[in-house]
């Protein structure tokens, strides 16, 4: 997400860096920069023109032009700039204390309101809600169906009708009445209906939902695909139904951000979460802080570790621990590893919250990490139990076996291997080290080939440094034959 952006952005804040002393005007050259990246990502232009203004009063200041690093002091104010215009930090939903909560979901056709319903419900449930889905999108037969299949992927409850002689308020007071007989449902979610774009049918329709149903929490379903089209819609919608909050969905497709950075101010509507993926469990709180970070390429440790504590079992965790400061990490405990880590999402997502990675990959844009993941993968597959747990035993007809079973060179294993035990080593010394050296450690371990994307089985193969090698030993034979001359000159 926001790769357009973040390379503009990247390029504008380090074109000033460069600048060598920083002026008020070329300051204001640089944040015009700045301004033109807003708007290349669909930003809202009055909102892009006075994020620049405000960016500009403090980055002008003295303070900031007489300090030792002013090019670091201005990144700050737009990363903070950045955070005040999406925040401040919503919760998620508020829910009565008893009875049922309404959240009534709504959105334009095709921005992915039918799926974020069900991303909304799995998510519910996992934090112990009951929730059940009503199928109110009469105008799109397709999405009564769909919202079933989801319903039962997730393991809920829904209520659906016919969408013949039926109308969505009836549907929706029917879908009430069944989760109150039900008696175990404490959340209904509204799917209602969508439109290609907005008519005073559809609103009719809405607002006469709300007005019956009387919902706890009105919910926008934000294409960010659409850019400031999709910031339009959430202003009408707003309009006529007082939104609770926005879900920006199909976040990891666009590469412009505008609608992220634009929905809130225009609308006033806080972002509760994004979607970034299809698949039922790529629903994310939203963090203004921590989206201002990804945006300007710093990273996002925070959400990392969160995800990494979603997958990884703690007593294996522990296990895996002991194991490392025995020495006994294997390559069949590294494949568990990176199974659990492609648990966690796409690889180039993954390795961006990594301060420092996402410009790597930025320079590398070829590369595809989650590719070499599977390639390794595929190797270790091709070995032999006694092979994973002790490398050593691999020769030469070995290496070429595995080669033919992972459809790879005999060279890639041999790198696989060496770059392997160059690991093990240094996680060994890790295992009882500080969270200070352990985090030096770690910046030594990624410059190496496995943690490294643009390393390991994409490295051409290095040429032979011997030949410098030999040059200095021929130097060193030269001074030595020089020192004899010199000491038989003088026994003489």
């Amino acid at each position: 997400m926001f790769e357009g952006l973040t390379a503009n952005l990247k390029d504008a804040l380090t074109g000033l860096a460069r600048g060598g002393k920083l002026t008020e005007g070329n300051i204001r050259d640089g944040l015009r920069q700045v301004r033109q990246a807003l708007l290349e990502a669909d930003v809202n232009y009055e909102i892009a023109t006075s994020f620049i203004e405000r960016v500009t009063e403090q980055a002008v200041g003295e303070k900031v032009l007489k300090s030792v690093r002013p090019d670091e002091q201005i990144i700050g104010i737009v990363h903070q700039e950045l955070i005040n215009l999406m925040g401040p930090v919503e919760p998620g939903f508020t829910f009565k204390k008893s009875g049922i909560t309404i959240l009534m979901m709504c959105g334009l056709q095709g921005s992915g309101k039918t799926t974020t319903c069900g991303k909304l419900a799995r998510m519910l449930k996992e934090q112990g809600r009951k929730p059940m889905l009503v199928a109110a999108d009469l105008q799109r037969p397709a999405a009564i169906e769909q919202l079933k299949v989801i319903a039962g992927q997730v393991e809920v409850p829904v209520h659906a009708e016919a969408p013949d002689g039926n109308n969505a308020v009836k549907v929706c007071q029917n879908g009430l009445s069944q989760a109150k007989k039900l008696g175990n449902v404490d959340t209904v979610i509204l799917d209602t209906a969508g439109r290609l774009h907005i008519d005073d049918e559809l609103m009719k329709e809405l607002e006469q939902i709300e007005r019956k149903l009387q919902p706890d929490q009105v919910i926008f379903a934000c294409d960010a695909m659409t850019g400031q089209d999709a910031v339009n819609s959430a202003k009408a919608f707003n309009e006529a139904l007082e939104l609770d909050g926005v879900i920006l969905t199909k976040l990891d497709g666009d590469t412009r951000g505008g609608a992220a950075l634009s929905v809130k101010e225009v609308t006033g509507v806080p972002i509760k979460f994004i979607g970034v993926g299809e698949a039922l469990d790529r629903l994310e709180p939203f963090h203004p802080d921590r989206m201002a970070g990804r945006i300007l390429g710093m990273g996002d440790v925070v959400s990392l570790v969160e995800k990494a504590q979603q997958q990884f079992d703690e007593e294996e965790a522990a296990d895996l621990q002991n194991r490392m400061a025995q020495g006994k990490f294997s390559l069949t405990d590294f494949q568990k590893q990176m199974a659990t880590i492609r648990k966690m999402g796409p690889m180039r997502e993954i390795m961006k919250m990594i301060p420092g990675m996402g410009g790597m990959l930025d320079t590398n844009p070829d590369v595809d990490p989650g590719a070499e993941m599977k390639r390794i993968d595929a190797i270790i597959g091709s070995m032999t139990p006694a092979e994973r747990e002790n490398p050593e035993l691999i020769d030469h007809s070995r290496r070429r076996r595995i080669a033919l079973g992972s459809g790879s060179d005999p060279s890639d294993i041999s790198r696989l291997v060496k770059d392997f035990n160059n690991m093990a080593g240094m996680m060994q010394k890790m295992a009882g080290m500080g969270m200070r050296d352990k985090m030096k450690a770690m910046r030594e371990l990624s410059s190496g080939g496995m943690m490294d994307p643009m390393g390991g089985m994409t490295k051409k193969k290095e040429r032979s440094k011997r030949g410098g090698d030999i040059n200095k030993l021929r130097e060193k034979k030269k001074k030595d034959r020089k020192a004899k001359k010199k000491q038989r000159k003088k026994n003489r």
